[in-house]
């Protein structure tokens, strides 16, 4: 049995959050970025980064990037301690909800290719394999995903579909 839904919270992130953004890409990823990208890419006016917070602490963070109407998924790292409790599926909902806001049409990320969960995450978000980053990564390739019209009524019927499972699961 999967374990109940968090109550989780988002704000934009801060400067002051980049130490426990680090602690958790640290343990996230093999090839964690560093504080000076954070500063850099808070700095951006075409980037969004949120922070997921439950009860006060924070259990994830995500990143976006605008580029005209395509709104590009940087970064979406969850604590290793509350994986499987849809926190990942809220910030990628909080993400689309800012590029939408902000004009996106489109949305694309690149993924590993060994991380078939975080694949299976973004399929639900009807985003499909399109291509292939040869070495993207230092140990690993990169898949290519991507979903268009991501402003259209039916992408947010899929979206208000997504809403009512996470809802659910509480």
């Amino acid at each position: 049995m999967m374990a109940a839904t968090l109550s989780i919270s988002f704000r934009p992130m801060r400067v002051g959050d980049i130490a426990t953004v680090l602690d958790i890409e640290r343990r996230t990823y093999p090839e964690p970025w560093s504080e000076g990208v954070f500063r850099d890419e808070l700095n951006q006016p075409s980037r969004v980064y949120l922070v997921a917070e439950a009860e006060g602490e924070m259990v994830g963070f995500a990143g976006l990037m605008l580029v005209e109407e395509d709104a590009h998924v940087t970064t979406l790292a969850v604590d290793s301690a509350i994986r499987q409790r849809s926190v990942g599926t809220q910030l990628m909902l909080e993400l689309i909800a800012a590029g939408l806001d902000r004009g996106a049409r489109n949305l694309t990320l690149e993924v590993r290719a060994t991380n078939e969960g975080a694949q299976r995450l973004y399929s639900r978000f009807g985003m499909s394999a399109v291509g292939v980053r040869k070495h993207y990564y230092r140990d690993d390739d990169a898949v290519i995903m991507w979903v268009t019209d991501i402003d259209q009524p039916e992408y947010g019927e899929r979206l208000n579909e997504i809403r009512a499972l996470v809802e659910e699961r509480r």
